[in-house]
């Protein structure tokens, strides 16, 4: 009796397990079909190119006079792909969507649709879960920023705050007079099952003496001169 108990337990670890991986590739393949489309959404490959460089990563960036359409044009419905999410300090590219659903969210970055977008002078609210499209947000620290892409243009925001708060806080939806990207998930970090708290950014438009002062403490070329 008691081998065919553990014989059993065995065999529900192994399903658990099992289970685990083909959700957790399944996620991979769906965020990466997402960022193609987000990348023929922006113009970055054409509809005829090679699908396999876009889920390579292998894209070009076109020039920024060349927005795929203007702010006014851009209307999206639940569950589009509508941008990318890039954060430096990390070096991910994310796929944005409109939506927060689990299902949304298991395609990348979620935007939260009561909420503005850029160029709104409103705040814009992102979501994505800590164990998947946030992971190694605990890196991220004041001064590092994000960059927003849109088919109407690019953003750049520096974080400039950060709070965490209860997971039924709804305070952190609110207008806030000004743009500010927010940017959210779930807290602690590496909390095992529902975790109860929410970890909250605040990142705002990156001003051009920011801007300035960034490149100028970029790494010269070599044989440049200061």
């Amino acid at each position: 009796m008691r081998n065919k108990a553990g014989l059993l337990l065995f065999l529900a670890g192994c399903l658990f397990v099992a289970i685990s991986i083909y959700q957790y590739v399944d996620q991979q393949i769906q965020r990466k079909h997402a960022l193609q489309e987000a990348d023929k959404l922006l113009g970055y490959i054409s509809e005829g190119a090679d699908a396999s460089l876009a889920l390579a990563g292998v894209v070009e960036t076109p020039p920024e006079e060349e927005a795929a359409m203007t702010r006014e044009q851009f209307n999206p419905q639940e569950n589009d792909v509508i941008g990318i999410l890039r954060i430096p300090k990390l070096d991910k590219t994310l796929p944005i969507l409109e939506g927060t659903d689990e299902e949304t969210l298991d395609r990348g970055v979620g935007h939260f649709a009561t909420t503005a977008f850029p160029t709104d002078n409103e705040q814009i609210l992102l979501s994505g879960h800590r164990d998947t499209v946030f992971t190694q947000f605990d890196k991220l620290a004041v001064g590092d920023s994000f960059i927003v892409e849109m088919p109407y243009g690019s953003f750049e925001y520096v974080i400039k705050e950060t709070e965490i708060v209860d997971e039924d806080d709804t305070s952190v939806i609110r207008p806030m007079g000004e743009e500010v990207l927010t940017v959210t998930t779930c807290y602690p970090f590496r909390f095992i099952g529902n975790a109860p708290q929410r970890y909250v950014i605040y990142a705002y438009p990156i001003t051009p003496d920011e801007k300035q002062e960034a490149t100028a403490m970029l790494p010269q070329e070599a044989g440049a001169f200061p």
